[in-house]
């Protein structure tokens, strides 16, 4: 298998479509949100990358399930797998391409997971502390189980800090079965953009999305009946407008919020893939700059393809 992973804005989807398109490859998606129907702009889909010299490139793990609903890693493991041994079975490579790190660590890594139910009793308990507070008992929580999951790329509101400590509270208490998960051999590509490059290119895209109807899309998810906390939950661009529709805040501080979160978010999406690098993966690094001829010779180069 072949991965490709970045920080938002970095241009890997087009680099993965162009790729599987040049390989014949099929792409499996290792993004959080995207798995949901009607969360389309916010979520960045872009699902016109799939298409390449008119060819549609198959992709996987997108529009899977409904929004409103709380999809998880457990969840995601069984898809991946499904996915990936469909893809397999008939000869042909698999893509992973995507900028969630646990996500992609998960399944690279075979973390060994069952599925965690909910606890309203220490959900009651955890009602009304802040993030910071939550964030701090996590934090002690992964100590005692030396887990390596739930790091701040992926618990960034108080309802994904608590069903963080919720799945680490419950492991603490009922330690993981092992579960079959096969070894999965994969070549890592990370696409690397320059730090002004991509704030840029995040202040641009913010901007494209919501002339193209990112709050309309959002207003459509609230007037279906999806719970505003429920949207909440999926933080950035659901966070931020939701809380716009519902009065919370004018455009203005929506945008600059926004902007600054997305900011936030790519940088500790870097910082998890160089936690990879720490924890054992090697990543090979390519140059988001480069014309994407270039990059795709480079990334057949290391695959040696």
């Amino acid at each position: 298998m072949i991965t490709i992973l970045g920080p938002t804005a970095s241009g890997k989807t087009d680099l993965a479509a162009h790729l599987a398109y040049d390989i014949d490859a099929e792409i499996i998606s290792a993004d959080s949100r995207q798995v949901y129907r009607g969360m389309d702009i916010g979520t960045g889909k872009d699902l016109e990358d799939y298409v390449i010299n008119g060819r549609q490139i198959p992709y996987y793990l997108i529009d899977i399930c409904e929004p409103g609903t709380k999809y998880n890693l457990f969840q995601y493991q069984e898809d991946f797998l499904k996915a990936y041994e469909d893809i397999t079975s008939r000869n042909v490579k698999p893509i992973l391409c995507g900028g969630t790190g646990l996500y992609i660590e998960s399944v690279l890594k075979g973390y060994h997971l069952s599925p965690v139910p909910q606890n309203p009793e220490l959900r009651q308990q955890l009602e009304g502390k802040n993030l910071e507070e939550l964030t701090e008992m996590l934090r002690e929580l992964k100590q005692k189980t030396g887990s390596t999951m739930h790091n701040k790329t992926d618990v960034d509101s108080c309802q994904r800090a608590i069903r963080a400590i919720e799945i680490e509270s419950y492991n603490l208490e009922h330690p993981t079965p092992e579960r079959e998960f096969p070894a999965i051999n994969s070549i890592i590509i990370g696409v690397n953009i320059d730090r002004d490059a991509r704030r840029e290119k995040i202040t641009d895209r913010l901007k494209k999305r919501l002339d193209n109807g990112m709050v309309d899309e959002i207003k459509g998810l609230l007037d279906r009946g999806i719970p505003a906390e429920n949207l909440i939950y999926y933080g950035l661009e659901y966070k931020y407008v939701t809380e716009y529709l519902i009065g919370k805040t004018n455009y203005q501080q929506m945008f600059k919020g926004l902007e600054i979160a997305i900011h936030q978010f790519a940088k500790r999406q870097m910082t998890w893939f160089r936690g990879m690098e720490r924890r054992g993966f090697t990543i090979n690094w390519i140059d988001a700059a480069l014309p994407m001829e270039e990059k795709v010779a480079r990334v057949r180069e290391i695959v040696n393809i």
